[in-house]
């Protein structure tokens, strides 16, 4: 099967979150299995500024943004991968410093930006001469391409028998701008519509208009896909959805167990294994002083690596705070985000220099370290579509704390003594004070020895690989691409 992977990130080249993973690692399994892949991204000033080998394949690429003709460049990847890597190059679009934003807010020409690269990918497919089973999109930056293939482009004989599939990472960004960019798209008016097009009280929504028209639709765990249904977190979107179930589905994440194992780990103090845990000792003194906090091997070590927002449950931490230090715990934060939370955690240092230490930054050798020296990971979301850290500190015998949501609801067990099973420990309100509770019962394991060995004994023996993700991924592209 050939499949083309369209993604507005793919790390390591870029990065801002979840998708940048995926985006990294599921291609190169896909192709692993037998598939012809090709992956497509945008050329940001990140690729080169990360010392990343690019080669200019001659290749152009030329669409109109309204009436006005907008070239790019087809760059490839000197390094070989399974799924072969390609970049559109437009300076003007993605020769910047970050992304999609500033700390002064989003780009004001993002939609612009990304209607040029829905447009483009497709061009380059056939510039490549790649004519794909299956076109793998993700997100609203990509979604407008499966719009323009059931549309404008639906006689395109180049991408017949093609099929779409769209991957929702997280529905809170739908790509939404107002009617004023309508033009650039090229679409006729009859598609700003509010039950079968891009319209939404006025605006254009690119993620509405990419659920519509694609063969299918999929999120990043089978509870997100159910949550997302829901009002409480459909964003708008629940009602469309619903219409559409019967095309949604949740494939959960897979983690790159290449990157993430304790056995061969560089960034680590020591490498450790399931087998072998003598290891994780050392790593937890190597965090405890690079956090600059007391080196005690008997205290609980919990580690946080988040984006400081709501989402990500970190009000929670900040007001549940206090009593999170009377449990007599260790607090190791990683993470940058909104502004009154990083000021916030500043404080808390502050009031706790000797139990609470945190890192406003991103870090992938700290954040290693961090998975590898606590004995907890605390993530206690609002809503989290997939989540990656809680299945990267399984991998690491350090046990998550989660909030029952989405993947982490998927991917998390609550353990028992009485039985031995279960992985984790989680609790289901979103509130302080059920936050606290699930830390109480995980100091109480903490402090028996057997109970806390069985644990992390289930965690390491869970199995979050990407083959496993890629095996789910081909049933649903054959299943979309048997469906005439």
């Amino acid at each position: 099967m050939k499949v083309l992977f369209a993604t507005s990130e793919m790390s390591p080249y870029s990065k801002t979150g979840g998708l940048g993973d995926v985006a990294g690692a599921l291609p190169d399994k896909l192709a692993k299995a037998g598939n012809e892949v090709i992956c497509i991204s945008p050329k940001y000033r990140a690729v080169e500024k990360g010392g990343f080998k690019t080669t200019d394949t001659g290749l152009q690429v030329g669409c109109y943004i309204g009436d006005k003709p907008r070239p790019g460049r087809i760059f490839t990847l000197d390094e070989p991968h399974p799924a072969k890597r390609y970049f559109i190059a437009n300076e003007s679009y993605f020769d910047r410093e970050e992304l999609y934003q500033t700390a002064a807010g989003d780009y004001p020409d993002n939609s612009e930006r990304f209607i040029f690269f829905s447009k483009a990918l497709l061009g380059a497919a056939k510039a490549i001469g790649f004519k794909p089973d299956i076109v793998h999109l993700n997100d609203w930056q990509t979604a407008l391409a499966g719009v323009f293939l059931r549309t404008n482009m639906r006689s395109d004989t180049f991408f017949s028998g093609a099929k779409t599939l769209l991957t929702v990472h997280n529905l809170g960004y739908q790509g939404l701008f107002w009617h004023w960019d309508w033009p650039m798209l090229n679409l006729g008016w009859e598609y700003f519509h509010p039950d079968t097009g891009l319209e939404y009280y006025g605006k254009i929504n690119f993620l509405k208009g990419g659920i519509i028209f694609a063969d299918a639709v999929n999120t990043v765990s089978k509870r997100y896909a159910k949550e997302i249904q829901t009002e409480e977190y459909g964003y708008g979107l629940d009602g469309l959805l619903r219409k559409y179930s019967g095309k949604l589905f949740g494939i959960l994440n897979g983690i790159d167990m290449d990157e993430w194992n304790p056995k061969t780990d560089r960034y680590i103090a020591a490498n450790f294994s399931a087998d072998n845990m003598s290891g994780k000792a050392a790593c937890k003194a190597d965090l405890q002083k690079i956090m600059g906090l007391p080196v005690a091997p008997d205290i609980p070590l919990i580690g946080v690596i988040s984006r400081f927002t709501e989402q990500k449950g970190m009000d929670l931490v900040i007001s549940g705070a206090a009593d999170l230090m009377k449990l007599q715990v260790q607090l190791a934060i990683l993470g940058r985000g909104e502004p009154e939370y990083e000021e916030e955690f500043k404080k808390l240092v502050k009031a706790y220099p000797k139990s609470l230490a945190v890192k406003i930054e991103f870090s992938q050798e700290l954040a290693h370290k961090i998975e590898a020296g606590c004995d907890f990971f605390l993530m206690p979301s609002k809503y989290e579509p997939c989540g990656l850290n809680q299945m990267y500190s399984l991998a690491y015998g350090t046990i998550p704390i989660v909030r029952a949501t989405g993947g982490l609801d998927d991917t998390v067990t609550n353990f028992s003594e009485n039985t031995g099973r279960g992985n984790g420990v989680k609790f289901r309100d979103y509130s302080s004070q059920a936050m606290a509770r699930a830390l109480r019962k995980m100091v109480t394991i903490y402090k028996r020895n057997k109970p806390m060995a069985k644990l992390r004994q289930n965690a390491f023996a869970c199995d979050f690989s990407w083959e496993r993700s890629a095996k789910e991924y081909l049933k649903l592209y054959r299943r979309i691409h048997r469906c005439k």
